[in-house]
């Protein structure tokens, strides 16, 4: 540890004299350097915490004690029978009325003894950091030698340090903490939530957070645009140099763990999307055979078939890896899922929240059999075509039940649909709903007209303009159909 001034006032060769009150604290101030110097204001040359010897007296006294106080220096030593016997009471006075410990160095005690003394100890103290750092360092070697080389070092950097180490996958989940219960669930749900801009920014970067009322420092794993996680130091108040060496080592050991793992999960991604395409093939037992001894057999009952689509499925595979769930694979720029319809609750997806997460769109089937997955996937895409912001997941049967006319509720069926109609709105504003009450009522003037307000032979005389406006005959079905999809859709 770095010197004191009650340390370098208890040595006894050293033969100081301390004559004014002072604090505890002031006395367990660490002293980083001793300077000595004459000037009349010596503070640009000074630091905060050093201590400064003088044989003169200053001319004021009041005013120079005053500047090395704002200064932040830490003592002042006055040196005797060098320019005069004794210490001047006005100093004395100035260092009390300002709170400066002032000590006196007898004639016998060199300065540069003094100066040596907080030297050695800083020599001393900057050795044992090292030979902490390359113990720590090696033993952190050591463990990533072991067969779960992430946990391994980062168990023993806490261990080093002495301070707790979480990870947060670039899912955005807290994917582990050492000690095991060093953050609660609270405190995991905020280093989540402080990790998630590091991860969304995609470069390196870093940050502090504080955690259960204790700081930690946020640094993200891996290269630029390649992101493999952030690690989570905590203490980091009290990380001097040598600590912040080992955890910069724990980083790049960090980074060449997760791109291992990073490759054993990419096989395990592979041979998911081969279970996938072998089940779309028709090769149930092809995709059994695979799938069990590594994913757990595959559902016998009905199940629905859940296809979510977007740039980020990367990122919410690696958080689905993380958490129990049915079984899904990607293939391509989509997650499948095949959820078994009598599946508890607790074994279900949060598809509608993993899109909001990752910002992604989805469509879940109606159940089907797995012989029958082809049209399970085709009722997921065509629910999934019909998700928004604000329902980013959308269920087939909901589609079904409101009907075909709900489906014209898209970019191109509305562009069509005005272009249809706009010879209608060009000659009479109010046509377009004339007609739709007349289609509503099947056609029938007489009912349609008196919802309208208007004599049916007006009613008539009014479609029988729109059908020379629309170059159409009316009096068909096929036409009708057509005119009144066009009127729903716009």
């Amino acid at each position: 540890m770095p010197t004191t001034l009650a340390q370098l006032l208890a040595r006894p060769e050293l033969a100081l004299r301390l004559l004014t009150p002072t604090t505890a604290d002031a006395l367990d101030r660490a002293i980083p350097w001793v300077h000595s110097s004459e000037l009349p204001d010596p503070t640009p040359f000074l630091s905060d915490g050093q201590v400064l010897l003088i044989t003169g007296t200053p001319d004021e006294v009041d005013p120079y004690v005053s500047r090395l106080v704002a200064h932040g220096i830490a003592g002042l030593g006055f040196g005797t029978e060098v320019v005069r016997d004794g210490t001047p009471d006005a100093l004395v006075d100035a260092c009390i009325r300002h709170g400066l410990p002032l000590f006196e160095v007898p004639y016998r005690t060199p300065f540069i003894a003094i100066a040596r003394f907080v030297a050695d100890r800083a020599a001393a103290d900057a050795y044992a950091r090292s030979t902490w750092a390359l113990r720590a360092s090696r033993a952190i070697s050591l463990a990533a030698l072991r067969p779960d080389a992430l946990g391994a070092v980062l168990a023993e950097l806490a261990r080093q340090l002495g301070h707790p180490v979480a990870l947060v996958a670039t899912s955005g989940a807290v994917d582990r903490v050492f000690p095991d219960h060093a953050l609660d669930g609270a405190a995991r749900d905020d280093l989540a939530a402080a990790a998630e801009p590091l991860l969304r920014a995609r470069r390196r970067a870093g940050s502090t957070v504080v955690l259960s009322g204790r700081p930690f420092a946020l640094q993200t794993l891996g290269a630029a645009g390649r992101l493999r996680g952030v690690l989570a130091v905590g203490g980091v108040d009290d990380l001097d140099q040598a600590a912040q060496q080992v955890v910069t080592g724990v980083v790049a050991l960090g980074g060449l763990a997760l791109e291992q793992s990073r490759a054993t999960d990419a096989a395990r991604a592979r041979l998911r999307t081969a279970v996938w395409r072998a089940l779309r093939g028709g090769d149930r037992e092809l995709a059994a055979d695979i799938a069990e001894p590594l994913f757990g057999p595959l559902p016998s009952g009905p199940v629905r078939i859940a296809l979510l689509t977007g740039s980020a499925v990367e990122a919410a595979v690696e958080r689905l890896e993380l958490t129990p769930a049915p079984f899904f694979a990607r293939d391509g720029d989509t997650i499948a899922f095949l959820l078994p319809v009598d599946a508890p609750p607790s074994d279900t997806v949060p598809l509608a929240d993993l899109a909001a997460r990752f910002d992604l769109r989805g469509g879940v089937s109606a159940p089907v059999l797995l012989p029958e997955l082809p049209t399970g996937v085709g009722q997921a895409s065509a629910a999934r075509e019909r998700a928004t912001g604000d329902a980013p997941v959308r269920a087939f049967d909901d589609l079904a039940s409101a009907g075909m006319l709900d489906l014209l509720q898209s970019g191109d069926a509305r562009a069509v649909a005005a272009a249809t109609v706009a010879p209608l709105f060009a000659a009479d504003p109010t046509l377009p709903a004339a007609l739709r009450v007349w289609l509503d009522h099947n056609g029938v003037y007489d009912v349609a007209a008196r919802e309208l307000g208007i004599h049916r032979h007006t009613l008539r005389a009014r479609v029988t303009e729109a059908e020379r406006l629309l170059t159409r005959d009316l009096s068909t079905f096929a036409a009708r159909a057509d005119l009144y999809a066009a009127l729903r859709t716009i």
